[in-house]
């Protein structure tokens, strides 16, 4: 089992930056690939950006592309979602997101662990 806490979240202006992090707990954290994903009110959940178990290999949403980092420690247990130049449509609860597997995801059924999300808002 792996344990997810996100935390970071919070409302801020549209241009403005917050960074996610989320500690993981339980089983080895440096064997998962990790996932942060996000759901606004009435659409599906979608991934946001995905890093492998070392960080090697990552991939972004083409739109966050240029504005989110996906980063990690593996020594803290931790993940990290860097949110720069934030519009109101990145408004959402956002996720994280573990998976048994060293190797990135991109659909929510391929992950296993998930964290209770936390609360982003964009004013504009």
């Amino acid at each position: 089992q792996v344990q997810l806490v996100e935390s970071g979240g919070g409302l801020v202006q549209a241009g403005g930056s917050l960074r996610l992090s989320c500690a993981a707990s339980g089983r080895t954290f440096s064997n998962n690939a990790m996932g942060w994903f996000r759901q606004a009110p009435g659409k599906e959940r979608d991934i946001v950006a995905a890093i492998n178990w070392n960080g090697g290999g990552k991939y972004s949403a083409d739109s966050v592309k240029g504005r989110f980092t996906i980063s990690r420690d593996n020594a803290k247990n931790t993940v990290y979602l860097q949110m720069n130049s934030l519009k109101p449509e990145d408004t959402a609860v956002y996720y994280c997101a573990a998976r048994k597997y060293t190797i990135v995801a991109l659909a929510s059924e391929a992950y296993d662990y998930w964290g209770q999300g936390t609360q982003v808002t964009v004013s504009s």
